[in-house]
């Protein structure tokens, strides 16, 4: 009887053996296709400011394809220097809204839309932006009210501008007297990018030099488009830490938005 039940416990040391083993590599595979998935198709991110007003406000929970325009070092998790370049690499268009790295650091995701191509000259002349040489046109959709990151409210002049290619996105002006209303004619690099942000005077990007802002981005840098606002919530009212407030300041107009 004693050798039974010794015999029935070490099977049932074994058994409880097996079934951890079998849970840690349900959890190892689940983890890996995550991060196949995350390196190959989509990637999530938080919007955490409003220099893309009024397309993407704080809060937003976006959807990124990393497919779109091919893979670099940067699609994968921390950036390793593995390979450089791109690699299935596709061109970007012109008004799509990108993730990329901030060139001088190589780390921090910035978000922007795509408004030069290598070879183009861009340049802002009193608030009005111009692609080699013409006036980008755009329609005035008449005053809104800004809610600023700094917790004050800002009169803004709301533009539905077309690019070269007839893509058309809202932006937000706050008049022609912003620090980048007025710049020098910027000469695009071959194999670079020139990122603005839609809220034109609320955006720190491609009009400021990469030591202090964006600069121009290598192709490398792109991380992939945006192609969806899955969730919303008002960032400045809900909180992580009060579960209510996740449903009480949600913006459901906003869930499952495409972008353009």
């Amino acid at each position: 009887m004693a050798d039974t039940a010794k015999e029935t416990e070490t099977t049932g040391g074994a058994s409880a053996l097996a079934e951890l083993v079998e849970i840690v590599k349900t959890v190892v595979y689940a983890l890996l296709i995550a991060l196949v998935l995350r390196v190959l198709l989509f990637q999530p991110f938080t919007i955490p400011s409003a220099s893309m007003v009024p397309t993407l406000l704080e809060g937003d929970y976006i959807i990124v394809s990393k497919f779109s325009y091919g893979y670099s070092r940067h699609s994968i998790p921390f950036s390793p220097p593995l390979f450089h370049g791109r690699i299935l690499g596709q061109e970007p268009k012109r008004g799509d809204i990108i993730v990329f790295k901030l060139p001088r650091d190589g780390h921090t995701d910035y978000i922007k839309r795509l408004i030069g191509l290598p070879g183009d000259r861009v340049q802002m002349i009193d608030n009005r932006l111009y692609i080699n040489g013409a006036a980008v046109p755009r329609q005035p959709l008449g005053k809104v009210t800004e809610q600023t990151e700094y917790g004050f409210e800002q009169s803004v002049d709301r533009y539905r501008e077309t690019n070269p290619e007839g893509r058309s996105y809202v932006t937000d002006d706050w008049g022609p007297t912003g620090d980048m209303d007025n710049t020098g004619v910027f000469i695009v690099p071959e194999g670079n990018f020139f990122f603005m942000g839609d809220n034109r005077d609320n955006s720190l990007d491609s009009r400021a030099p990469e030591e202090v802002g964006v600069g121009f981005v290598p192709a490398e840098n792109l991380v992939g488009k945006a192609q969806i606002i899955l969730l919303s919530w008002d960032s400045m009212k809900a909180s992580l830490f009060k579960p209510w407030t996740w449903v009480l300041n949600a913006r459901p107009s906003r869930f499952f938005h495409i972008l353009k």
